[in-house]
């Protein structure tokens, strides 16, 4: 007697390549359901006007001028860090070590301004504050990927690491350089004389910042798609032995690319540090380092869209922050708001890549083979 194999109801099929415009498609339609959701949740919850609640945070993100520049500074930042990370991430280099290359860049530019800052001029100074935290941050990022190249060591195990030992060096040096003395912290450095202050242009804080970001941004698309070292980062992605037949060497590439990557987290940290919040501690990263690995597979690790998804988390956590705020939540519900839509926004690229092929019925099955 012979067991008859019963097939699947569906099988995930993988989809051709789909119109920029059905992508998009689909994206906006995950958007409006996870609003349509967060939309009942919020009345079966809180009983509040759901309208309201949306408006309310639109409103922290683009309520006053202020709000504004803050969420452009925001975005920049995460914008700087996501661009750092997608070209090792392209690579299938997991670089999970931002955070702490931007700690590494961050502290090499606060000890400038605090051991250099009544000992050289000043425009002397920002130029050694901006090599350092870009060697700094170069550095923390080419001791996994020399490992890697010479051993194959575990790249995100070894980046993640790394991190710890980065937040440990800050709070060392934090504890050193507190001031005043017992507080913990370091405080404003060179709050008198503003030594070792990146410039503001036209009197705003944040626009440095945002016209450096945007310069990478443009920077990072051509290095990409239109130079041999982002053409060699796409065939080493795609399989290294075909690298290595085609005469790429991969360790070469592996090291190059870290130490550029390396390179664009410590451009963040000095931008922090030297550029707005003029101090260090070991939260002045803020977690984007992990949310710019979200940031760059959303969009798919191109350099222009990554502009669009750095700016809905931005505009979440800051809309987020103002639900509470307003309406006396608690912040785990705004972070459930922001939840649902990013999970959505996740899920939705599953839809795009993939297919569900559901079984036809077996008489009609039976019919075709007539």
């Amino acid at each position: 007697m012979h067991n008859k194999v019963r097939e699947p109801l569906f099988h995930i099929v993988k989809r051709d390549t789909l119109p920029w415009y059905q992508a998009w498609g689909i994206r906006a339609i995950a958007i409006v359901l996870a609003l349509l959701l967060c939309a009942l949740i919020t009345t079966l919850c809180t009983h509040l006007n759901p309208l309201k609640v949306f408006g309310t945070m639109f409103s922290g993100a683009f309520g006053s001028p202020r709000k504004i520049w803050i969420l452009g500074q925001n975005l920049a930042i995460l914008l700087c860090i996501s661009l750092a990370v997608t070209p090792a991430f392209k690579m299938r280099f997991w670089n999970i070590g931002a955070e702490g290359q931007v700690l590494a860049g961050g502290l090499a530019a606060a000890a400038c301004m605090i051991c250099l800052g009544d000992k050289v001029p000043n425009g002397l100074l920002i130029v050694l504050i901006v090599i350092a935290g870009i060697a700094a941050g170069a550095v923390w990022a080419v001791i996994p990927a020399i490992f890697k190249a010479k051993w194959n060591t575990n790249e995100t195990l070894f980046t993640l690491m790394m991190n710890y030992v980065a937040t440990q060096l800050v709070a060392y040096f934090v504890i050193v350089w507190e001031s005043p003395k017992g507080s913990g912290k370091v405080g404003i450095i060179n709050q008198s004389t503003e030594a070792g202050w990146l410039p503001q242009i036209g009197g705003y804080k944040y626009l440095l910042t945002i016209l450096v970001v945007a310069v990478l941004t443009v920077g990072m698309y051509i290095y990409l798609n239109y130079s041999k070292h982002g053409y060699e980062i796409s065939v080493v992605g795609e399989s290294e032995r075909t690298a290595r037949y085609v005469g790429i060497k991969v360790g070469k590439v592996i090291v190059r690319t870290m130490l550029l990557s390396g390179a664009l987290c410590g451009i963040a940290g000095v931008l922090l540090v030297s550029g707005t919040d003029h101090t260090i501690t070991t939260t002045i990263a803020g977690g984007q380092g992990f949310t710019a690995v979200m940031v760059s597979w959303l969009a798919k690790f191109n350099p222009l869209g990554m502009i669009l998804t750095s700016f809905l988390l931005v505009f979440l956590d800051r809309g987020a922050g103002e639900i509470s705020t307003a309406f006396g939540l608690n912040q785990s519900f705004a972070d459930i708001l922001s939840g649902i839509i990013i999970f959505f926004i996740i899920g939705c690229e599953f839809f795009i890549t993939y297919r569900l092929s559901f079984r036809k019925p077996a008489k009609k099955e039976a019919a075709e083979h007539v």
